[in-house]
């Protein structure tokens, strides 16, 4: 039913009133009388979504390219950032709507331990797995090529060695200190970590700023096919379908524009599905964000890993079914409880935050499960029936979200 339908159908009053204050701000039953009528229409129309150069931008930039985002009624404009700090600071001041963005970030922003404090909100993840740790050829060189021979080496040729994440508490930097720390390498002791844009991790390495980084494709396979580096482990195997991005914003947006929100959130579960459903379509995902507007790098730096197919530099090849993924039969998109739990975890192994928090309640204030849901009915995606989960990481650890304050303080290796 079209809008000037609906305006006939019910009275001018009505309608006003509801416009005035979103239809989630309105009585449960008029709510009920004007969403069966048809008027979730979007109540922003433009939506500009920051994004950093990263393979995984990849659902957002899709859902734009392809149209999927007119059929919700909304029009996305991807707007590349240069710096995780830098899309920080846009979503909070309001000069983005929304952003492809590490979930760290997010909570770090939501308890104040990643700068300017807000409320902030996770509206989906965006995919699993698809980030690497790479470590320099000099290393490999010397036999550090793993975890077990990277702390090998340590122990035996004293130095500072460096390595590089790209946000205090986002993601990779939870991969590479979670990895270090199996083996037994503290990484805020034993190691000095800096922070390095996605884009800028290549060059850095190159002229040997770093001896290893952990960053989100291409930035992993890039150094393979330049020869600077080989892929220490892949994030998958630290722990198989790990939650990435997330499509980020703050709780005041999607107060304001709960309509908005959604329509969004179902137009990037359909780019997904897109994405996952076939090799034709990864490959033209790969052509496409491989332009210099999006990703800015050669398409076979893109399409290898996408497919699954990995090299390690040195001359290991093997197809890993754990490839980065948008849909995954639809277990991608739900922004699990567990997993902004398991963040909140390391932030507190690591100092990042002092005290426990309350693990479950900051997880339900910023993961929008029922909006999510509502978005993929939308958008014809399976939904996981849970809002948990559990993992056997790398180190054999199991975590299923049952008891965060004992898990959090059950690491030997940490602050």
């Amino acid at each position: 039913m079209n809008h000037d339908t609906l305006r006939t159908k019910l009275s001018r009053r009505t309608v006003l009133q509801a416009a005035a204050v979103g239809v989630a701000g309105v009585s449960p039953a008029l709510r009920s009388m004007v969403y069966a009528q048809g008027s979730d229409k979007p109540e922003k129309e433009e939506v500009r979504i920051g994004f950093i150069p990263l393979t995984d931008c990849a659902s957002v930039v899709m859902a734009s390219v392809l149209g999927f985002d007119k059929k919700y009624g909304v029009k996305i404009i991807p707007t590349k950032e240069a710096s995780w700090a830098g899309v920080r600071d846009k979503l909070v001041s309001g000069e983005l709507d929304m952003a492809h963005v590490l979930w760290g970030l997010i909570y770090g922003v939501h308890l104040g331990t990643s700068g300017p404090k807000k409320d902030m909100a996770i509206l989906m993840n965006l995919n699993h797995n698809g980030q690497a740790i790479t470590l320099s050829k000099k290393l490999a060189d010397k036999g550090a090529v793993d975890g077990a021979s990277l702390a090998k080496l340590m122990a035996t040729e004293k130095r500072e060695y460096t390595f590089a994440q790209t946000f205090p508490t986002g993601t990779h930097a939870m991969w590479l200190y979670y990895w270090l720390a199996t083996y037994g390498v503290n990484p805020m002791k034993d190691v000095k970590v800096i922070t390095v844009p996605p884009p800028q991790m290549v060059a850095n390495m190159r002229v040997g700023n770093m001896d290893g980084y952990c960053v989100g494709e291409p930035w992993g396979h890039r150094a393979i096919i330049d020869g600077i580096g080989v892929t220490g482990v892949t994030t998958q195997d630290i722990w198989k379908d790990h939650p990435e991005k997330a499509l980020g914003t703050t709780a005041e947006f999607v107060k304001k524009y709960p309509n908005t929100s959604r329509a969004v959130t179902a137009a990037i579960i359909e780019a997904g599905k897109w994405i996952d459903a076939s090799l034709a379509n990864k490959q033209k995902m790969a052509e496409t964000v491989a332009d210099k507007s999006y990703v800015n790098t050669s398409v076979d730096a893109i399409n290898q890993r996408i497919l699954g197919r990995y090299q390690d530099g040195m001359g290991k090849t093997w197809d890993d079914p754990n490839h980065m993924k948008f849909y995954n039969d639809g277990l991608v998109g739900m922004p699990y409880l567990t997993d902004g739990m398991w963040f909140l975890t390391q932030h507190k192994r690591w100092g990042l935050l002092k005290e426990h928090p309350d693990y479950l309640a900051v997880a339900k204030q910023i993961n929008q499960i029922d909006l999510y849901k509502q978005a993929a009915t939308q958008a014809k995606a399976s939904v996981p029936k849970d809002v948990m989960r559990s993992v056997k990481m790398i180190d054999g650890v199991t975590w299923d979200g049952k008891d965060p304050k004992k898990y959090a303080d059950s690491f030997k290796v940490r602050v």
